[in-house]
């Protein structure tokens, strides 16, 4: 048994498949299960029905002797069992079709004809393979009952009559008992099939899953990364659009920051993606920032034209975990970004306070700017993207107005 191509690793027989039965094959093979025609015979099927059918003959034959030694029964009563045992006989090619029709039916065939005892247990056997147990406790149970009459009317002439009974009962629940272990060999099968294909479906989700939060990891590092360059390469360029008359100076300080973040954003753009073609994870490809990195993320800001107040006061900065360290930056960035956008030339406050133990704490506030401020569009996704950042580092973040009118961004974070 394999899989398919498309992904769908689902069980089916692709080798020998004349050593198994039909019905084991239509159900264990996802297309014949979903075709509305009926199994063909495999070769081991039709090597079993000729083996029953040998039997059966057999067993009808050493009856028909018995019925010619045996003078108490009458000649017409003899000769109606040996048809119908013939008949029976060839029932036996019809008991993978109808196996309870079969069963049913010899149980009175068999109480009137000794030569078709054999094609009863046959049919009795096929029963309890076939079909479920309420079935073959009542076919069962009905030529079990029927045993003590049958000895009865027609008397083994070798034989007394309770080790008859005895006998007769012996070997049919021998024969139902095989039959059921036969049946639980094959639901034990389907049961297998059925688990695998379980774990092969929760597989496949689980790498999707992973697939799609890998990706949502990449939108959210390219977002954090790059905000925050291409949004000072926006502030200067809408500085100059709409200064075209400023000092020289001031035009040559802003067209640096914006030659210095477009150089910056590509590089960081290419290291991204020099990542992703490695197949490497987070942390082994360009070095990540920590704690120690905000005061370069400030100075760079103060460098763009902001008022940035950097309040640090940590205990152990330097044994911060990486995770920490790097969300708290991401945090940070993405809310001095925000300001720039939301807020331009107002004083914004950067707060980070903690230490082992009492876990990290990241503030951003800054009041409400003067003037009308133009509509920014995208506003809020990257307060999302922070929001999810902060929840898979076991900690939760907030935003939102405060009571002057600024807006304020506070995470807190664990630090065992």
């Amino acid at each position: 048994m394999t899989g398919d191509k498309a992904g769908q690793t689902v069980p089916v027989f692709t080798g020998r498949r004349w050593a198994f039965p039909s019905a084991l094959v239509h159900e264990l093979d996802p297309d014949a299960t979903r075709s509305a025609r009926r199994p063909r015979r495999t070769a081991r099927d039709w090597a079993v029905d000729f083996a029953c059918f040998l039997l059966a003959v057999a067993v009808g034959l050493l009856g028909a002797e018995t019925l010619r030694g045996n003078q108490d029964i009458p000649h017409a009563l003899a000769v109606t069992d040996q048809v119908l045992g013939a008949l029976s006989c060839a029932a036996i090619w019809l008991r993978r079709r109808w196996p309870l029709a079969l069963a049913a039916a010899m149980v009175p065939v068999g109480f009137v004809s000794e030569t078709s005892g054999g094609v009863a247990m046959i049919a009795l056997f096929t029963l309890a393979v076939h079909r479920p147990f309420r079935y073959v406790a009542w076919v069962g149970g009905a030529q079990v009952l029927l045993v003590p009459f049958y000895f009865w009317w027609r008397p083994d002439p070798d034989l007394p009559y309770p080790a008859s009974i005895v006998l007769f009962v012996v070997l049919a629940v021998a024969t139902l008992g095989w039959g059921a272990f036969v049946r639980s060999k094959r639901q034990l099968m389907l049961s297998l099939r059925d688990r695998a294909r379980r774990a092969e479906t929760e597989a496949r989700l689980r790498a999707e899953q992973a697939q799609r939060l890998a990706r949502e990891a990449i939108a959210r590092e390219m977002h954090d990364v790059l905000a925050h360059r291409l949004t000072l390469l926006s502030v200067h360029a809408g500085a100059l659009e709409f200064r075209p008359d400023a000092p020289r100076e001031e035009i040559a300080r802003a067209a640096g920051v914006i030659r210095e973040s477009a150089h910056e954003a590509l590089q960081d753009l290419r290291e991204i993606i020099g990542v992703l073609r490695a197949g490497e994870s987070d942390d082994a490809g360009r070095p990540q920032p920590t704690l120690a990195a905000l005061g370069a993320l400030a100075a760079e800001s103060r460098q763009a034209g902001m008022e940035v107040t950097l309040d640090q006061r940590v205990t152990g900065a330097d044994t911060a975990p990486a995770s920490v360290g790097r969300t708290a930056y991401r945090i940070a960035q993405e809310a001095l970004t925000n300001a720039r956008k939301h807020a331009p030339g107002t004083e914004v406050t950067v707060s980070v306070t903690g230490g082992p133990g009492q876990g990290l704490t990241v503030a951003v506030r800054n009041p409400a700017p003067e003037g009308d401020v133009p509509h920014v569009p995208g506003a809020g996704q990257g307060l999302i993207g922070l929001t999810e950042r902060a929840t898979l580092a076991g900690g939760a973040l907030e935003h939102g107005p405060t009571s002057d009118g600024g807006f304020e961004v506070r995470a807190r974070l664990p630090w065992g």
